[in-house]
């Protein structure tokens, strides 16, 4: 592993996260791979590497949406895990992630058709935390991008991988010309100030806030994580209400990619699992249209799956049952075809 890289990732405080989560606050740890495509060790070339991910993680989801955007899709293969982790009579253990196509969903009663087997590393290995144990780790988080000439794992951070991946994506064998592709952190040193303080903001309130809201067992902490995620939303329409199509203006950059996965998961699932049940996007209607403008791009619908977001957050709570709705306005994601539902 590579300690000494620049950090661009915006990461939780771990000072005293021992004590923190013992007191019932959720505590995000730190990715520990953190090599760069474009080092000496790891070329940037099409067909080199892999994204081992779930459909159902948010922090997958964005590296997946950076790939299907910037038109890498055909360049860089990808296996998908179930989105429910290993049980406690599992022979490898508990809470690990698992490439195992012929596991049967619970909410569908079926297999899964986007989950794979292990393809990258030649071992078939069934759960990701393999792939870590191979290099002497013992992380066991997705997104991992991998490297299958060199049989090594470059970096297990979303935010560093979504950066390589736009500053890399013409050598790594984009389909789309220049001028078609997405300039995700564009060559502006301003508008990056802009897009690294909304990340900031963003993560904080929204994409780890979520999390802290959801999983934290501390009132205390779930209700300041709740109202701050509602202002930041409350922040973010306001932002949207002059017309803007993006969050940085006319173009949809990294500032938006990072914002989608958490927002598309609110309504039909963290309204509910995340107890963030104060409203729906579609109450904030600039968002909601922002929302519904980001689906509607090429690349974006297919990065992601409802159902393995249901199955996953639903699919590992007491009970494993797993909520049909909602059904009203009309079912999801179909309801993001239609900005016009915005309730203003």
């Amino acid at each position: 592993m590579t300690k000494d890289k620049a950090n661009i990732s915006t990461e939780e405080d771990q000072t005293d996260a021992v004590a923190r989560r013992k007191s019932g606050e959720f505590v995000r740890g730190v990715s520990g791979f953190r090599d760069q495509i474009g080092d000496a060790d790891f070329p940037a070339e099409p067909g080199r590497y892999h994204l081992f991910v779930a459909l159902n993680c948010p922090w997958c989801h964005r590296v997946i949406l950076a790939r299907n955007v910037l038109g890498l899709q055909n360049s860089i293969s990808m296996d998908v895990a179930f989105p429910n982790r290993t049980g406690e009579d599992d022979p490898a253990g508990a809470g690990l992630w698992e490439f195992s196509p012929d596991r049967v969903a619970s909410l569908t009663g079926e297999t899964l058709p986007e989950c794979t087997r292990e393809t990258a590393t030649g071992e078939n290995f069934r759960v990701a935390k393999d792939i870590y144990r191979a290099e002497g780790a013992s992380e066991q988080s997705v997104p991992i991008l991998y490297d299958k000439k060199a049989k090594r794992i470059v970096n297990n951070e979303s935010a560093e991988i979504i950066r390589m991946l736009d500053r890399h994506a013409e050598a790594l064998g984009s389909a789309l010309a220049g001028d078609q592709r997405p300039s995700l952190y564009p060559e502006d040193e301003a508008l990056r100030e802009q897009i690294e303080e909304l990340n900031a903001l963003v993560y904080t309130n929204i994409n780890n806030g979520a999390y802290k809201a959801g999983f934290s067992s501390d009132q205390a902490v779930y209700q300041k994580a709740y109202e701050a995620y509602f202002e930041t939303l409350a922040d973010l329409d306001e932002l949207l209400s002059d017309g803007r199509p993006f969050l940085m203006g006319d173009r949809f950059t990294e500032a938006d990619l990072r914002l989608f996965p958490t927002l598309y998961r609110h309504d039909p699932v963290y309204y509910v699992r995340m107890k963030l049940n104060g409203a729906k996007i579609l109450d904030y209607p600039y968002v909601w249209q922002w929302l519904c403008r980001a689906y509607a791009l090429d690349g974006v619908a297919e990065s992601g799956s409802l159902t393995h977001c249901r199955q996953g957050y639903f699919g590992r709570s007491w009970n494993n049952v797993v909520p049909l709705g909602p059904f009203k306005p009309m079912d999801y994601p179909d309801a993001y075809h239609h900005p016009e539902l915005a309730r203003f």
